[in-house]
């Protein structure tokens, strides 16, 4: 089985990947509900300590209807990133159309100079193997 594509963005040297996987497991096609999980990487490439205070995202389905979901950290955490040092997490997401796409941004802090800025979840595809032809 291949790997799905790994999707990656840099900003400010924090380096975020994302890749999607289909959990057809958990999925239900005859009832319109598909589910992803994704599998999130954040390293700190840079040389200052930072912090993920919150998450912002945009999940758009198939049909290209938006929800944006906000919240604090990611997963229940709020993790600090040393130079060098790097975070990961799954979650996953619900769609009621065979394929969507997400991206986002990770609102961090500076813990030295307490600057808050913000870095790119690159856009990553949701594809399932129920979609009719390439979307994505």
């Amino acid at each position: 089985m291949t790997q799905p594509p790994l999707f990656t963005a840099t900003t400010r040297d924090i380096r975020v990947s994302v890749r999607a996987f289909y959990l057809s497991d958990q999925s239900q096609p005859e009832q319109s509900h598909f589910v992803w999980a994704y599998r999130v990487s954040i390293e700190n490439q840079g040389q200052r300590t930072v912090q993920l205070l919150k998450r912002s995202w945009q999940i758009t389905d198939g049909m290209g209807r938006t929800q944006q979901v906000h919240g604090p950290g990611v997963v229940g955490e709020q993790p600090v990133l040393e130079p060098g040092e790097s975070f990961e997490y799954t979650s996953g997401t619900p769609l009621s159309t065979p394929s969507g796409f997400m991206r986002g941004f990770y609102h961090m802090l500076d813990t030295v100079s307490g600057e808050a800025f913000d870095i790119a979840i690159p856009l990553f595809s949701l594809d399932s193997p129920h979609q009719t032809g390439a979307v994505h």
